[in-house]
């Protein structure tokens, strides 16, 4: 069997808790800006989700030009941000736009691979979206060396879905049964009292006794 498709049903074991009650699809248009001075995102590539549960996808993205790596090598060098605008397409039409950004340094150091995030709500509804990349240990930030060096122009993106995790719900409907038959059973005299002598009647002894030392404790300070 395929090492992807035993990864996926392990994820989909592991996870079955955070499905969707109503699976869905989405598509996520790409665009990128490649100069830290401008609002002009450029088209990157196309991400389709066909099963939001399987957490599968199908990843379309075009390579850098020449002039576009030059440009994303030159963000590198001047230690300035990496923009992805993310927009999310639902199967009704509706559409979602959410915006990201890292150093482009770490891109380049990750050879144009990446990880991008998608987190879910409980209803299907995507609430971030984020790309990551993992960074070099022991490096702050790139060389003009290592920029120089670095020739790649695809990027190898991989996608995981963030399922929200609902908090556990107390059962006040099963508690109030409960307490409904126990009131039934208890009228009805089926109820026995299996508790001690001390257990039943606490309430009422411990007063008893906190009276009786403080009376006791005033005797005695009368008589001194």
């Amino acid at each position: 069997m395929n090492l992807s498709v035993v990864l996926v049903l392990l994820s989909i074991v592991a996870n079955g808790w955070c499905f969707l009650e109503h699976d869905s699809w989405i598509t996520v248009e790409l665009h990128h800006a490649l100069a830290s001075n401008t609002d002009e995102f450029s088209f990157r590539g196309n991400v389709t989700i066909p099963s939001l549960n399987s957490g599968l996808s199908n990843v379309a993205q075009l390579p850098l030009t020449h002039g576009e790596l030059d440009m994303l090598k030159a963000l590198g060098k001047q230690n300035e941000f990496y923009r992805l605008k993310a927009t999310v397409v639902y199967p009704n039409g509706s559409k979602a736009r959410f915006i990201t950004s890292n150093k482009a340094c770490s891109l380049l150091q990750a050879h144009l691979n990446d990880v991008l995030w998608i987190s879910l709500d409980p209803s299907g509804y995507v609430t971030a979206v984020t790309v990551s990349q993992d960074a070099s240990p022991g490096t702050d930030g790139c060389t003009s060396d290592e920029i120089n060096k670095l020739e790649e122009t695809h990027f190898n993106t991989d996608v995981l879905i963030r399922h929200a995790e609902l908090a556990p719900v107390p059962d006040t409907a099963g508690f109030i049964q409960k307490v409904e038959r126990e009131r039934e059973a208890r009228d009805r005299g089926e109820v026995r009292d299996n508790r001690g002598f001390f257990a039943k009647y606490w309430m009422y002894i411990v007063p008893v006794v906190l009276l009786v030392f403080i009376s006791g404790a005033t005797n005695q300070d009368g008589a001194k």
